[in-house]
């Protein structure tokens, strides 16, 4: 199956993207809110203002005819939430829209405010909806929700940033929202540090045997039954990103690696809430030994599989189906009918049979890179990832 994307989940966030207001933006969300209040309506009710509103992490969503939006509100609107009036310290700043009359972009975290999942404002219906069901409901055709999936991303990150980073890790006094939210500082007038929002870098690898034509994979045991996908892991102060696969790789699996080669990196900000945002930089790695000794402490197995078997797996995942699962049950949750589905069991082949083994799907970049290897053979260097031929275009 031909997968073309032009940039990895969560990545291309459109906000971000519209440089030409960023320099514009704000010292503090205090004179941005005021601001905006008094260039629209006095009553706040002005059009340009727009807030996407959070509940534990989740973004409020609507959704029709199986295709989800985020629910963005108005700030009038958001007496229906029950929030106060004006509480500055509790928005951050997402960016401007790209369109010229297009609105300024804020997140909100109602958590402590909102009590159920279904909210109704106005003639509509939304409802909070996990991340990575969104994720996986996502249409990776559709560039309308590829970059409503990047905003939430962001918007979810710098949120859970400020649920965690409540207190200087300096002196232990609070700290306090500035620029707009992009950014914190101690309230202790003899220390005020800064502090900003934080980004874990994580190196994941295909590592492969180049003479025999195979890629090693592996199974964490938190993985459902089937699942196979690259090794992965966090970098270590003081460790360049080359070394860091490396050492994973020998830790994980007894593999040494030689020669190693970027491909992507993606925001990955559907990790645990006390890692707000990581970022995956991906990589194609070069086995020089070939012999596993597995860390059951970290991998429930680890194999090398040859280039048929995983083009089989990734013929056999029926990503279009768990995809369209996902989108039904985001439009039955803002209908109020909320049902548990595991994502797992929609990865079958046609016979009805479950296929052998199944990949992570083209909303991560462990897919891109499996697919890349298939489709493509070796890469000798990182141009040759992007090649219009390829079945993953990233």
């Amino acid at each position: 199956m031909s997968i073309t994307l032009q940039t990895h989940a969560f990545a291309g966030n459109p906000l971000r993207s519209n440089s030409d207001h960023v320099r514009d933006l704000p010292t503090s969300a205090s004179e941005t809110l005021k601001a905006l209040l008094l260039e629209g309506a006095h009553d706040g009710s002005s059009s340009n203002f727009k807030v996407l509103p959070f509940r534990k992490g989740r973004p409020l969503a609507s959704s029709s005819d199986s295709v989800w939006r985020l629910g963005w509100l108005r700030w009038s609107e958001l007496g229906a939430l029950g929030l106060p009036r004006f509480d500055e310290g509790s928005f951050v700043y997402l960016g401007p829209e790209v369109e010229a009359a297009g609105g300024v972009c804020w997140a909100i975290d109602v958590s402590h405010s909102v009590s159920g999942s279904v909210v109704e404002v106005g003639s509509g219906r939304f409802c909070f909806v996990e991340l990575r069901t969104l994720m996986v409901a996502t249409d990776w055709a559709d560039a309308t929700s590829m970059g409503e999936l990047a905003i939430a991303g962001h918007a979810r990150a710098l949120l859970e940033w400020h649920n965690v980073s409540r207190f200087c890790g300096h002196c232990g006094s609070a700290a306090v929202s500035i620029d707009a939210g992009r950014r914190k500082q101690c309230s202790n007038e003899l220390c005020k540090k800064r502090f900003y929002p934080r980004v874990d870098p994580v190196v994941i690898m295909l590592v492969i045997d180049k003479a025999n034509d195979r890629a090693l994979l592996s199974r964490p045991s938190r993985f459902v039954p089937r699942m196979w996908s690259c090794l992965s892991g966090f970098i270590e102060p003081g460790e360049s990103l080359e070394e860091a696969v490396r050492r994973e790789t020998w830790e994980e699996t007894g593999i040494e690696v030689d020669e190693v080669i970027y491909h992507s990196s993606q925001p990955w900000p559907v990790g645990p809430n006390s890692m707000p945002c990581q970022l995956m930089v991906g990589f194609f790695a070069y086995a020089k030994s070939f012999e596993i000794t597995v860390d059951k402490e970290e991998l429930e197995d680890a194999q090398w599989h040859s280039r048929e078997d995983v083009k089989k797996a990734l013929t056999f995942a029926e990503y279009e189906k768990a995809q369209r699962t996902a989108a039904v049950k985001v439009e039955q949750m803002c209908k109020g009918v909320e049902k548990g589905q595991n994502f797992s069991s929609d990865f079958n082949v046609e016979s009805g049979e479950l296929a052998q083994m199944f990949i992570p799907g083209p909303f991560a970049i462990a897919h891109h890179l499996i697919s890349s290897w298939v489709h493509q053979g070796l890469p000798e260097s990182a141009g040759l990832l992007s090649r219009s031929d390829s079945q993953s275009n990233l």
